[in-house]
C-alpha cells in the first residue's frame, strides 16, 4: 500500500497523456496552485458528478489561481469520450499503469460495500506554487466535495 502524502511533502512529479494523447506534466503548472484529484473511472455516475462539479467551478478556481487536473487509470480514448459526452473542461490525465496514483497514495486497499478491495482511492491533493503539498484529502465523497474544497480554500 502506498504512503499517503502529508502537507509540506514535495508533490511527486508526473508526466501523463491527456484525453488527446498530449503529455502534461505537473511542472507545466509551476507558479500556480494545482488541485490534482484522483477518481476511479470515467463515465461512471460519481466520477461524472465530481468532474462536472469541477468544470462548473473552473472559472472560480482559475480566478483564484488554481488549475485542476483529474487523474484516473482510464486510457486517453476513454477520457476523450468522457470529456466530450459531459462537456468537461478540466484537464483529464490517463494513468493506466497506476504509477502516479500509487505515488500520491491514491491507490490501495479501500472499503467498498463493506468489502476490502484494492483500487483507486478517491483523493484530492492541493499542490502549492512551489510544488509542495498544501492539502491531502483521502476517501473523499464524489458529491459535494468540490463545494467543500472551495470553502476550505477560501475561494
Amino acid at each position: 500500500m502506498s504512503e499517503r502524502l502529508q502537507p509540506g511533502d514535495v508533490a511527486p512529479a508526473f508526466t501523463l497523456p491527456d484525453a488527446d494523447g498530449t503529455e502534461v506534466s505537473l511542472s507545466d503548472h509551476k507558479g500556480r496552485k494545482v488541485i490534482v484529484y484522483f477518481y476511479p473511472a470515467a463515465l461512471t455516475p460519481g466520477c461524472t458528478k465530481q468532474a462536472c462539479d469541477f468544470t462548473d467551478n473552473l472559472e472560480l478556481l482559475a480566478g483564484a489561481g488554481y488549475d485542476v487536473i483529474g487523474i484516473s487509470p482510464d486510457k486517453p480514448e476513454k477520457l476523450a469520450k468522457f470529456r466530450d459526452k459531459e462537456s468537461l473542461e478540466v484537464t483529464l490525465l490517463a494513468d493506466p499503469d497506476k504509477q502516479v496514483l500509487e505515488s500520491y497514495g491514491a491507490f490501495g486497499e479501500k472499503k467498498l460495500y463493506g468489502k476490502t478491495v484494492v483500487g483507486v482511492i478517491r483523493s484530492t491533493i492541493v499542490v502549492d506554487e512551489e510544488g509542495k503539498v498544501e492539502r491531502a484529502l483521502y476517501n473523499v465523497k464524489a458529491t459535494g466535495h468540490v463545494a467543500k474544497i472551495i470553502k476550505d480554500l477560501g475561494v
